[in-house]
């Protein structure tokens, strides 16, 4: 039998291919001038995983066309009628088909389809080429195709490489040892022995500090500090506006002096005038009441300006977030904290909880130095849940650092793993899933 002279040129493109696309587009293209066809279709995968790859005179498939929804639904139920080899059929070789594939098939194909499966060495069917002809091809046609698609067939096996295993083939492939082995380990791992942990956002504060409050109500004035420097015992802070002290301390010094001239007249009085006499108890009790208003107010005047009581680094934000505006008696302004007790505040949000004893090891991530965490231990945890910055219903934690640290800055953020007790690891993977189901159940 001789052989058909457009074979060797088929082959000759099938392994010049680069990958499955090229293949594709050349069995789908390549080959009219053999089969003379209406259009040739390619699909990728057997069975249900089947799905169309290539159409001839198309480089790109319409996904939303008529015509591709109804290949797409009728090729998974069309396939095993060639069973699984090289079959011409038509639609007097379907007398039950549905409506749906006489009327498509009426519209869109003419007389038959002609499919060929490309298979890998070992049978499993890699894809199909299936051509629409108006008439069934000869023999020798058909012995052609035939030696034509075991060369598809081998650029296809080669083109998509070494097939990935299946989890369900690797196991009906293990022994029977095997298999108990794995599923020994698999009911073992759950038991593997883990440290609870949890992650939680954290900043590094100063666990010995004096807040730094206002004396009296009043509008802050001038703010003598900067952020985060070290000031000295007596230093001046801050101060408020003592405009309406000192017009007060004006207004009662005159009142004072008018006090003391009208006791001083009722005294002289008093020598001829009995009524004077009398008055002279009143007017000392009132001379006496403006004085103690203007002691009051020197001492408040005093107390107009804050001065450190001790060393210490002053712990706020910003002076213009103060400047100008009025604040109450015991109001914070700012901190001012001992630069060597530095310690970290961890806000632990509810749902992430654990049971943590006293001494539980913290690592600290800092923003600034992520590769280079900070040892800690915590000392103190709080009893009732506060909202957080964010406004998340949080724990709130102090750790103090095992060694001295010279990074940890007052005021650096960063991220605190803190490690809890021990437990088996089907627990800790599970505990939330387990807390959010009896959320939802009530059990």
């Amino acid at each position: 039998m001789s052989k058909h002279p457009l074979i060797a040129q088929l082959e000759a493109r099938a392994r010049a291919a680069l990958n499955l696309k090229e293949l594709c587009f050349s069995i789908a293209n390549d080959s009219y001038g053999l089969l003379n066809f209406r259009q040739a279709l390619v699909f990728a995968g057997d069975g249900k995983d089947g799905r169309l790859q290539t159409i001839s005179g198309l480089a790109r498939l319409a996904e939303d066309s008529p015509y591709l929804l109804w290949l797409k639904r009728i090729w998974p139920g069309l396939q095993p009628h060639f069973g699984g080899k090289p079959a011409w059929l038509t639609l007097k070789h379907l007398p039950d088909a549905p409506d749906e594939w006489r009327e498509g098939w009426q519209e869109w194909w003419p007389e038959g389809v002609y499919a060929l499966p490309l298979a890998r060495r070992d049978g499993v069917i890699l894809g199909w080429a299936c051509f629409l002809l108006d008439s069934p091809p000869s023999d020798a046609l058909h012995q052609a195709t035939l030696q034509l698609s075991q060369s598809w067939s081998y650029s296809w096996e080669m083109l998509a490489g070494t097939p990935r295993r299946g989890l369900r083939s690797r196991w009906r492939a293990m022994s029977r040892t095997r298999r108990t082995l794995v599923l020994c380990c698999l009911l073992l791992i759950p038991l593997i022995p883990v440290r609870q942990s949890i992650l939680a956002p954290a900043e590094v504060v100063a666990l010995d500090a004096t807040l730094v409050t206002s004396p009296m109500d009043g509008v802050v004035e001038t703010i003598h500090v900067q952020p985060n420097v070290a000031v000295q015992a007596g230093q001046l802070l801050f101060s408020l506006d003592d405009t309406v002290l000192r017009n007060r301390l004006a207004v009662l010094t005159q009142s004072v002096a008018v006090a003391d001239a009208e006791l001083q007249a009722s005294t002289q009085r008093a020598f001829d005038d009995m009524r004077s006499k009398a008055e002279l108890s009143l007017l000392s009790g009132r001379a006496h009441e403006r004085r103690a208003e203007l002691e009051a107010v020197r001492a408040q005047l005093e107390r107009v300006k804050v001065r450190a009581e001790h060393e210490g680094i002053a712990v706020f934000a910003d002076a213009d977030d103060y400047l100008g505006r009025p604040v109450s008696t015991g109001e914070r302004i700012m901190k001012l904290a001992n630069p060597d007790s530095a310690g970290v505040l961890i806000e632990v949000p509810v749902a992430d909880a654990l049971i943590l004893d006293t001494g539980a090891d913290v690592k600290l991530f800092l923003t600034v130095r992520p590769l280079s965490p900070l040892r800690a231990s915590v000392f103190e945890s709080s009893y009732q849940a506060t909202l957080s910055d964010e406004q998340v219903a949080s724990y709130r934690l102090k750790a103090e650092f095992i060694e001295t640290e010279s990074h940890a800055r007052i005021g650096l953020r960063g991220t605190a793993k803190v490690y809890g007790q021990w437990t088996v690891l089907g627990y800790y993977l599970l505990r939330r899933p387990f807390a959010r189901l009896r959320e939802w159940t009530g059990w």
